[in-house]
């Protein structure tokens, strides 16, 4: 049996971690967290103790991590040659160099790999990865990737596969907002947002995140979130700033970072970014129970 690591079993570590194992993967992962370390063992997986217990199981090896200091904490314990680490966290590009410089002394090759696609998705393999770095080394991958996405891209250069994400997640960001504004205005007009979903999904203004996110707002049920808001605004941040660098204007971008941060403020926290629908519902004055 093909065997691949995980560090990482957070909602897209734990998801790709299962798709992994349905597709005949032995699958050796890590969290710091032991309920996380559980729930792989009850789809089959195999939990370890340690990053590098890990990486001696494994020659690829999946990284899906919180933050940059994770990354860097990660890449200061492992230390067995010849693996390759498909790192798919949403991180400043910085900050993957760094990790990148600091594998290499090792004999270790980091691929910067960051996914498109919400927790949702990476449950059924709906996952596009933005891979680059080391195109040899990427090829190599190709087997592990399409056991949890459906697309994979090699886009060059270490780094590009960051850029192209945050590319994605900025029309995420103002897509997601935009979903919540027509199901608002159509249902302060009256119309039943059952309704809302199932037509004006099918019509020429829909979109992905309509999609995706549209049965949560129709429901008004924030509590499985599939992207937290407060793991959100870290990629928020990210994008802003990388936009400020280059001296891009993102005024939509802009303007949905607003109610991003109103949903911080008003309690969905730890619920799903589609709870900005609640949001701009509470700014209409339209009053909806909630979940």
């Amino acid at each position: 049996m093909k065997s691949v690591g995980i560090i990482g079993l957070g909602i897209m570590g734990s998801a790709m971690s299962a798709n992994l194992v349905k597709a005949g993967f032995k699958v050796f992962g890590y969290d710091i967290a032991p309920k996380a370390r559980a729930a792989l063992r009850r789809v089959g997986g195999f939990p370890v103790r340690s990053a590098s217990d890990v990486l001696e199981n494994s020659s690829v090896v999946i990284t899906s991590l919180p933050s940059a200091a994770a990354l860097h904490a990660v890449c200061r314990e492992i230390g067995k040659k010849g693996v390759i680490v498909v790192e798919t966290s949403t991180l400043p590009i910085e900050d993957k160099v760094r990790a990148r410089d600091v594998l290499k002394k090792k004999g270790i090759t980091l691929l910067d790999c960051p996914l498109s696609g919400t927790g949702a998705q990476a449950r059924t393999g709906d996952l596009s990865v933005y891979g680059s770095g080391d195109e040899k080394s990427f090829r190599k991958t190709v087997p592990v990737l399409k056991g949890f996405s459906r697309a994979h891209y090699f886009l060059g250069e270490f780094g590009n596969g960051s850029k192209m994400k945050y590319v994605a997640n900025l029309m995420v960001a103002i897509h997601n907002v935009s979903a919540a504004e027509a199901f608002v205005l159509g249902m302060k007009a009256g119309l039943p947002p059952e309704m809302i979903y199932r037509v004006a999904g099918d019509g020429a203004g829909s979109s992905r995140m309509f999609q995706v996110r549209g049965p949560m707002m129709v429901a008004a049920d924030y509590r499985d979130a599939t992207m937290k808001n407060e793991v959100w605004q870290k990629d928020m941040k990210i994008i802003g700033g990388y936009a400020r660098k280059l001296g891009v204007v993102a005024p939509l971008f802009n303007a949905s970072a607003a109610v991003y941060k109103a949903a911080m403020a008003q309690g969905f926290a730890k619920q799903d970014t589609a709870a900005v629908c609640a949001v701009l519902e509470g700014m209409a004055h339209l009053r909806r129970k909630r979940r």
